[in-house]
């Protein structure tokens, strides 16, 4: 009886050291602190993840913390300046070891050296050379690698099929020129060829990219507003065509009113959004199930799709980590080939390389995504791009060419307010 006692106390103690993170031998199990964000990964996904990555590293457990949209810029800044140890309100106040957070934001958080320099991992180890563009630039600063990708999403076309059809139409367009003439084929008939918001700023991004030029170009450490320049002029007026062969709004964005209503309705045969939008359709109007198709924003040649603003995550490592091997540990398992994939094929996402892409190949709206992922771009890197978002002047352009301004002038009074955004703290 005495031995069965001793037996039962031994595996009790065994348990308690087992649970206050002591391996078997004595070594000690660190915790790894991860922030991601609500619905970037289902459940599952983050179950079998941390099942794998912790019996991959016996020394390490995960402790991932889903955080909310709303208001993560203070939090994140807060966290990396030190004021904000964690989640406080929720009883766990160890730092966050990696987080998530959204491409364009990164700038925001360099600032200062308060990110962790990924630069010799991501060449070395990581393959950084082929990730997609508009997820890897905003994650740079002075060609060092603070942010690294994890997955995109980007616009696409979402068209009705039975409406091509109608229209002799076999085949989506793969030109830019084309695209106009298919879209002015549809436009009539009380459907509109496009439902395009007139102040939909991030498509208009893209023609401008796909015509060589930009929204602020930078010069010896200083940004300029550069929409007129005649490249950006050339994408404003392929928008202005586009724009005409529909009835949307001029002085209005895509949510106002929310274009997945708008095509729901069956007014309109294509929209520009990402395939996601497409849940949304159907929720509001099943009878369009089955007549929903996919392609790429063409670009001006069949060669390849045009630009397209990249959205997505990437993840950075706090500099003040006291886990500095395990965080990087856990950023190049979820970023890597086996776990990107798997992600992008849960969530219907664009994997971090355009060589990953056939993960998703059988998808019909993530493949058109992912092809046209591979021309993705993201907005200028610097943290003051965010002033000019809280009160955009591309939008109020935008309105002012669509009713008829002179494109030139508006454009440069919208460069001007640009640039002033942008040197704000200059003085």
């Amino acid at each position: 009886m005495r031995r069965r006692r001793l037996l039962a106390l031994l595996c009790v103690s065994a348990s308690l050291l087992s649970g206050c993170g002591l391996l078997p031998g004595g070594s000690e199990r660190h915790t790894v602190t991860v922030w991601l964000m609500k619905d970037s990964a289902s459940q599952e996904f983050l179950e079998r993840f941390t099942k794998d990555f912790e019996h991959d590293h016996p020394d390490l457990r995960l402790d991932i913390r889903i955080q909310e949209w709303t208001g993560i810029g203070d939090k994140v800044q807060k966290v990396l300046a030190g004021d904000q140890p964690g989640d406080e309100e929720s009883n766990h106040p160890d730092p966050p070891d990696v987080i998530e957070v959204g491409n364009t934001q990164v700038p925001q958080y360099v600032d200062g050296g308060r990110l962790l320099d990924l630069t010799l991992e991501s060449a070395r180890d990581w393959g950084g050379k082929d990730w997609l563009p508009g997820l890897a630039e905003p994650g740079q600063l002075r060609y060092h690698q603070y942010g690294i990708p994890w997955y995109a999403a980007n616009r696409v076309v979402i068209y009705r099929k039975d409406l091509f059809a109608r229209a002799g139409i076999t085949a989506p367009p793969r030109t830019r020129a084309e695209w106009l003439h298919v879209t002015e084929r549809l436009d009539g008939d009380g459907t509109q060829g496009i439902y395009l918001a007139g102040q939909d700023w991030y498509t208009l991004a893209g023609f401008i990219w796909d015509e060589g030029g930009e929204l602020a170009t930078e010069e010896g450490g200083r940004w300029s507003g550069a929409l007129e320049s005649p490249a950006a002029l050339r994408g404003m007026d392929f928008y202005r065509r586009l724009h005409a062969l529909g009835e949307g709004p001029a002085g209005a964005d895509e949510e106002h009113p929310p274009q997945a209503g708008v095509f729901a309705s069956g007014k309109a045969a294509q929209i520009v959004a990402v395939p996601g939008l497409a849940r949304a359709i159907l929720d509001s109007n099943p009878a369009l199930k089955g007549k929903l198709g996919f392609f790429p924003v063409p670009g001006r040649t069949a060669g390849k799709p045009g630009a397209v603003f990249t959205g997505g995550s990437d993840l950075v490592v706090p500099r003040s980590t006291d886990r500095r091997e395990g965080a990087i540990a856990v950023v190049a398992a979820l970023t890597g080939a086996r776990w990107d994939t798997d992600l992008a094929r849960t969530m219907n996402y664009v994997p971090n390389k355009a060589k990953l892409a056939p993960a998703v190949a059988g998808e019909e709206g993530v493949a058109a995504m992912a092809a046209g992922a591979a021309q993705g771009r993201a907005t200028p890197s610097t943290p003051e791009w965010a002033a000019v978002e809280a009160d955009n002047p591309i939008k109020a352009y935008m309105t002012k060419v669509l009713t008829g301004s002179d494109p030139a002038a508006e454009a440069r009074r919208a460069s001007a307010r640009i640039t002033e955004a942008l040197t704000v703290d200059a003085g």
